[in-house]
């Protein structure tokens, strides 16, 4: 059935019109996801620090689209709450600002142990607070965090976000078992490696150091699944089709898309 619905080009995800706010929405999975919605019909509307990337990423996703840019810091005092006013009409929320310090233990201060949990964490569950709240008077709604496989199976290399990634998925799980009772879905999307321009810039330090050159990048990721890692468009495509209909019943669980890297006793 799903095979004749997608050859006939009948997926309809009953999405049209829908009001979508991606957070860190300028790049990466974000920008992929952003451009996805508003293939589906949707208004769009994407945060970012600078209003040159908001300019740039609207440019990306196209003219014939309605898209709706806010510049914002979400660690900034005030931020979360001027956001969810400018935009609680929202009927999707997609958590997926929130890039953290990369290193081992060692090499991680309290700075950046600060840093990550204040975007990762708390500055996503106030601004999930706030819109649930909208939510739940309405009756209906969406939210999708977008966290990260390393929640899942544990990276003493990327100490901070395996810190802050497995602390969101068990909020996404607790807060997702009771929204339902108000008829709002809370599900989170795991992405594994993807080929983003962050984990780029992060591959070709590693090449750099590795092989003396940093057009070699690649080479560090023939380990993965298909020896590539995934692309922001295959993660978008997983959180459009969970904020859609056809996920209905789906809520409190983790959508994990690495082609089944977790599952391994090793990567590499």
């Amino acid at each position: 059935m799903l095979f004749m619905l997608v050859e006939n080009n009948n997926m309809d995800l009953d999405l049209r019109e829908k009001q979508v706010l991606i957070t860190g929405g300028t790049r990466g999975i974000g920008l992929a996801s952003a451009k996805a919605f508003a293939k589906e019909g949707c208004v769009v509307h994407i945060t970012g620090r600078k209003q040159q990337d908001l300019e740039h990423a609207r440019k990306s996703i196209g003219t014939d689209y309605q898209i709706h840019t806010h510049i914002c810091d979400l660690k900034k005092n005030g931020a979360t709450e001027k956001l969810a006013n400018d935009c609680r009409e929202v009927d999707i929320l997609v958590n997926n600002a929130g890039a953290t310090p990369t290193g081992p233990i060692e090499l991680v201060g309290v700075d950046e142990w600060r840093e990550g949990l204040e975007l990762k964490v708390i500055a996503t569950v106030d601004l999930t607070k706030k819109f649930y709240e909208f939510m739940c008077k309405r009756k209906k709604g969406v939210i999708i965090n977008v966290i990260g496989n390393c929640g899942e199976r544990p990276d003493p290399e990327i100490i901070v976000a395996t810190v802050t990634n497995s602390g969101m998925m068990n909020f996404t799980r607790a807060l997702g078992s009771v929204s339902v009772n108000h008829g709002v879905r809370v599900l989170g999307v795991n992405p594994g490696a993807t080929s983003t321009e962050r984990l780029v810039h992060i591959m070709e330090e590693k090449a750099r150091d590795r092989y003396g050159d940093p057009k070699l990048w690649e080479r560090l990721v023939e380990p993965l699944p298909f020896k590539r890692a995934s692309t922001p468009t295959e993660q978008a495509d997983m959180i459009v089709f969970a904020a859609s209909n056809r996920c209905s019943y789906v809520s409190g669980t983790i959508l994990t898309v690495d082609a089944g890297i977790s599952q391994r006793g090793h990567i590499f």
